[in-house]
């Protein structure tokens, strides 16, 4: 049985045991996974699907998917010293997803016997940071549609359904929920960049222009002035600043 890249050079026999003692389930699009508050003693690792992390605030019962868990990336406890813990958010599948409940026990005992395991926990958890921290600046530095822009280009990779398209099952409350904008200034700002020609949908997907990934920091010279989208013709793709359009 498959079960993740990290252990395909460990010995037959740890890669055997590893799978006796872990479990597969299946879960629907928004089945949750794992229940903030709940206690559990699992590292759950992605084998197909996409999963949503959800932190949820006292005044808002719908709660704020803070990033996502997507193929072969895993959500774990900040710590592996206890075999259990309390998870402080949600695990909701965003789409149907097959997830294998790894005990953390297993997991501890093979990065203490192999340190290729310890790095590679690590890297997955670093580019978690990376992405909340990333999604974050955005939120903060971003207008309403150059955000949606986004976000859809980053669901081309989460979520793909081809080439530049992700899966139409994605609904824009998820979009919304990601990006801190209330579902009516998302269902507006996706409208625009339709009617724009920037963005269509068909029976594969929604279809996302690659240069929408230029809005990310890493081309952003003065994050006060982030780039604005534009379509294949130069036309600018002008949207209100999130904090106002929320209200």
């Amino acid at each position: 049985m498959y079960l993740h890249p990290l252990i395909a050079a460990l010995p037959a026999n740890e890669r055997a045991a590893l799978v006796q003692s872990s479990e597969l389930r299946n879960y629907r699009r928004n089945d949750m996974v794992l229940a903030a508050e709940e206690s559990t003693e699992h590292v759950y690792c992605v084998a197909s699907g996409l999963l949503r992390v959800v932190v949820h605030g006292s005044s808002d019962s719908g709660g704020v998917t803070t990033d996502f868990i997507r193929q072969d990336d895993f959500f774990l406890s900040p710590s592996l010293d206890e075999d259990r813990y309390t998870s402080v958010s949600t695990l909701i599948a965003a789409l149907p997803s097959s997830v294998y409940l790894i005990p953390v026990s297993a997991v501890r005992r093979l990065c203490a016997a192999f340190p290729q395991v310890t790095f590679g926990l690590l890297e997955s958890s670093m580019k978690r940071t990376t992405m909340i921290r990333s999604q974050l600046r955005r939120i903060s530095s971003l207008s309403s549609i150059e955000l949606v822009g986004r976000v859809l280009h980053e669901l081309t990779q989460l979520a793909p359904a081809g080439a530049n398209v992700y899966d139409k099952r994605i609904t824009q409350a998820v979009i919304a929920s990601y990006s801190g904008l209330s579902r009516e200034v998302v269902n507006k700002a996706m409208r625009e960049l339709e009617n724009r020609g920037l963005v269509h949908r068909d029976e594969k997907g929604v279809h996302v222009p690659p240069d929408f990934a230029s809005t990310d920091f890493g081309e952003i010279d003065d994050p006060a002035r982030p780039q604005e989208i534009r379509s294949p013709s130069g036309r600018s793709a002008h949207g209100e600043n999130p904090r106002r359009s929320t209200k």
